[in-house]
């Protein structure tokens, strides 16, 4: 294991084109509940399952019981970030790390300085009235009873890429220019079964693709470097000047 950090301290050293590609597994070392671990959301008991919960359908037809749901589930506003979200901010003021592009909705990377962000699936900090468009913070829409409203009359909706919703075409273009122009990308903390994020992948045309996940993924066999462990943990042992 120390041989393969190693290397990857050197690639990531010697690159001023790093590319980090994460997901659950990065924000469950900071409590954020993964969905498909053996202890995630998937696994636990609700009256809908979470990815009917989840659905723009649902949204719309049961927004009391969605927002119970979020509420509980995904404001997570306490947590802060870990070790891997550390490491990736200071690589990019270090000008190694050019971006980081995220399957998570929960801030964490922004909040451990990383400024170039790629937000697949949106974020919890973010909400509109579906009606004014008028902004609501997090804890606005933590403290709320019921369904949060607008001044307006209008239901607020999270920023987050729900089921059956697509995702913001800019972001995903910003991603594809990101991977493609990279030397060095990281997979890390996801499993890789998610579309089209997964997808983006394949546009990656660069020296070493390095896999680091507690589980196998899909990508082993084409990665250049496979480290089965937390992220968080692989990443603590990296020095970078």
């Amino acid at each position: 294991m120390q041989d393969k950090t190693e290397v990857l301290q050197e690639w990531i050293q010697n690159s001023d084109n790093v590319v980090f590609f994460g997901g659950a597994g990065v924000s469950t070392e900071s409590g954020i509940p993964d969905f498909r671990s053996v202890d995630g959301l998937y696994h636990q008991k609700y009256d809908y399952p979470p990815e009917t919960i989840l659905s723009h359908t649902f949204f719309m037809r049961k927004p009391e019981e969605f927002y119970r749901f979020y509420k509980d589930k995904m404001l997570c506003l306490d947590a802060q970030p870990n070790m891997a979200h550390v490491r990736l901010a200071q690589w990019e003021k270090s000008g190694h790390v050019k971006a980081v592009i995220t399957q998570n909705i929960d801030g964490l990377h922004q909040k451990a300085g990383s400024e170039e962000v790629m937000e697949l699936h949106g974020s919890v900090l973010r909400n509109y009235c579906m009606r004014c468009h008028r902004f609501y913070d997090a804890q606005y829409m933590k403290e709320a009873d019921g369904v949060p409203s607008c001044e307006c009359g209008g239901m607020i909706k999270p920023d987050v890429v729900l089921y059956e919703e697509g995702l913001d075409d800019t972001v995903m273009m910003k991603s594809i220019q990101y991977i493609a122009k990279a030397d060095v990308l990281i997979i890390g903390g996801t499993s890789l079964v998610v579309y089209p994020a997964a997808g983006l992948i394949d546009y990656f045309r660069g020296k070493h693709l390095v896999v680091i996940n507690k589980s196998a993924t899909s990508r082993d066999k084409n990665a250049d470097l496979v480290i089965e462990d937390s992220i968080g943990k692989v990443f603590e042992r990296i020095q970078v000047k």
